[in-house]
């Protein structure tokens, strides 16, 4: 085995990365939370652009991460707390939204649209979990040397393959507690607690 193939083994570098991702990427937060209201709201097919929109906006964020972007955040903090600002508001905004959603019935109505691919790509930026997230995988994971840009195309190919499914899962358990909202009443219900979750990760971010 060549010297590359020493450094990216399973159990040193591939198994350590996809942990990462699925105890960052898998676990409840904004990006979540709002592919559980999408998928409950309009289903899983309509939710898979604002799946793919989190892990593209994730894979170009590692890549400014490596790029330098990250020493910015440590000579200027104050970029990362106007970040955390506007990613605060944003969610407030989407709280209001999916309060104020239609409960009649949860498909789709005339000038009611989903979140998209490239609203959620750009949300990556206003998302401090996200930032933390790529910061530190990049600070943990990628490799010195010749190889660092191999290495964090490696990065983002497992963390595509893991957050593959795991965003898929969160859009596809949405799916599936639309099917049980089955009144006005309940359906009210629930925008409310998915509203609330969402104001209440406001609180995780601006902390």
């Amino acid at each position: 085995m060549d010297a590359v193939g020493l450094i990216f083994t399973l159990e040193g570098f591939y198994l350590p990365v996809a942990l990462f991702v699925l105890s960052t990427a898998g676990t409840p937060g904004p990006n979540n939370i709002i592919l559980t209201a999408t998928g409950a709201r309009f289903g899983f097919r309509k939710s898979l652009p604002g799946v793919y929109g989190i892990i593209f906006g994730t894979a170009s964020q590692i890549v400014m991460v490596a790029a330098g972007l990250g020493i910015l955040f440590q000579q200027w903090p104050v970029l990362h707390t106007l970040l955390k600002m506007a990613g605060g508001t944003y969610l407030v905004w989407l709280a209001w939204k999916i309060l104020r959603s239609p409960v009649q019935e949860m498909s789709a109505e005339e000038g009611q649209e989903p979140v998209g691919f490239i609203q959620m790509a750009l949300f990556q930026y206003l998302n401090p979990k996200a930032w933390v997230m790529n910061l530190s995988m990049v600070s943990a994971f990628s490799v010195a040397g010749e190889v660092y840009w191999q290495s964090i195309m490696l990065i983002i190919l497992v963390a595509f393959t893991v957050m593959n499914m795991t965003q898929n899962a969160w859009a596809g358990f949405g799916s599936a507690i639309g099917r049980l909202l089955t009144s006005d009443q309940i359906r009210v219900r629930f925008n409310m607690l998915m509203a609330t979750l969402t104001a209440l990760s406001v609180y995780f971010i601006l902390r």
